[in-house]
């Protein structure tokens, strides 16, 4: 198994890398750019820190301004009465609360939706079953572009789970806020057709002592781009970013995120893990944590691990963490990319288990930590399924 682990040792203010150097980021993720005007970025053309990972021409004009809307998102809410689902115009003031532009599609996206779907919590409402978002796809050969918003106000504590389905090119903004002692779950399955494109910047933003729960499962679509920004408005917030994906031939799965620690005691964490199988799987798993000046007290921990299932497949993987401050809790990053270990299916087989089934144990046994952190029963029972069915694929 080939792998990269790097560590940040807060108490001694060391960084130590096993592939010999630091990893200095181009520049500091603090001064990134973010605006609301599309003109105000330049289009990117592949080479770009953000974008060279990322085919460019699979993208069908979300990047440059060729794709127009053709049709309108549909967007199905389910949730208890006590839940306010609204849909508002681009002119409603709470929009924009969790974050801001900070790439040329999200202000595309910004610009180009004509209502938003806006899911609020209300202060010490806790429903007892989770709040289901089913957003559809605009269609084969179509494009759309959406904003959707999910509130939970002071108290409040709610399962969110956001499924997206379908078919079309979609580009959109979503937000999570989180407001001062809510506690906030999301679940976002992201289970197109093979046909679909999907760029997405999620933006969520923490109170004070709020806590922020983030599951992506990402298993269909042509290309999968989505951007998680995590903002802490005030001290005491607990964010922890999870996720899974499952990369077949040809398919392109991209995670970027930035967990940008601005507030003092805070805390973070992410772990993400991947497996990819088939020609020209390829997947990309981006970590930013920014530890600011101001950040006193943090503890920040992010990890990816990759499992390469047959040859011809591809995972790129870059954590990086940035500390201004040594008066931290603690800070540390790794990731790992490798294949089957011969020695676990050697040790069930020698116990007569036939080789098919080992290998399946092994990967359900990779993916087990993330299902287990589901809650809600029948999407953890749909998502095994799902990776039973990607198994059988190629008959492991």
């Amino acid at each position: 198994m080939t792998s990269t682990t790097d560590t940040a040792d807060a108490q001694h203010g060391l960084t130590e890398h096993s592939h010999g150097g630091a990893v200095v980021p181009q520049s500091s993720r603090g001064e990134r750019f973010t605006s609301y005007d599309v003109e105000a970025f330049e289009v990117p053309g592949g080479r770009e820190e953000d974008w060279r990972f990322t085919p460019i021409k699979r993208l069908k004009g979300l990047h440059d301004g060729t794709a127009k809307a053709t049709a309108s998102l549909n967007v199905e809410v389910e949730a208890s009465a006590e839940v306010a689902v609204e849909t508002v115009g681009r002119d409603d003031e709470r929009l924009g609360k969790g974050g801001v532009p900070a790439d040329r599609i999200a202000a595309q996206a910004w610009s180009s939706f004509e209502q938003a779907t806006v899911i609020t919590i209300p202060k010490d409402v806790q429903p007892a079953e989770p709040v289901s978002v089913v957003v559809h796809g605009p269609g084969e050969g179509e494009t759309a572009f959406g904003h959707i918003q999910i509130r939970a106000e002071r108290f409040a504590e709610a399962v969110v789970v956001l499924d997206y389905r379908g078919s079309g090119v979609l580009g959109e903004n979503v937000e999570f806020v989180t407001d001062d002692s809510a506690r906030l779950s999301v679940v976002s399955v992201h289970d197109w057709a093979d046909d679909a494109t999907q760029v997405s910047s999620e933006h969520a933003y923490l109170g004070r002592d709020a806590v922020f729960r983030h599951l992506a499962v990402t298993l269909g679509g042509d290309l999968v781009r989505v951007n998680t920004t995590i903002t802490y408005g005030d001290k005491g917030g607990d964010a922890e970013l999870l996720g899974l994906y499952f990369a077949d031939a040809g398919q392109h799965l991209e995670h970027r995120m930035l967990v940008d620690h601005a507030q003092p005691n805070c805390r973070s964490n992410v772990l993400y893990k991947g497996a990819l199988q088939g020609d020209a799987a390829h997947s990309v798993w981006i970590g930013d944590v920014l530890i600011r000046a101001a950040a006193e007290g943090t503890e920040t921990f992010e990890l990816n691990r990759n499992l390469v299932l047959t040859e011809g497949a591809r995972a790129d993987s870059v954590p990086n963490l940035e500390i201004e401050t040594g008066e931290i809790e603690g800070a540390g990053h790794a990731s790992a990319t490798g294949r089957f270990d011969d020695e676990q299916l050697f040790y069930l087989q020698a116990r007569g288990i036939p080789k098919e089934q080992a290998r399946r144990l092994v990967v359900r046994g990779f993916f087990g930590e993330i299902l287990q952190k589901i809650t809600v029963p029948a999407v953890r029972e749909r998502l095994e399924a799902a990776i039973e069915a990607e198994l059988a694929v190629v008959g492991a």
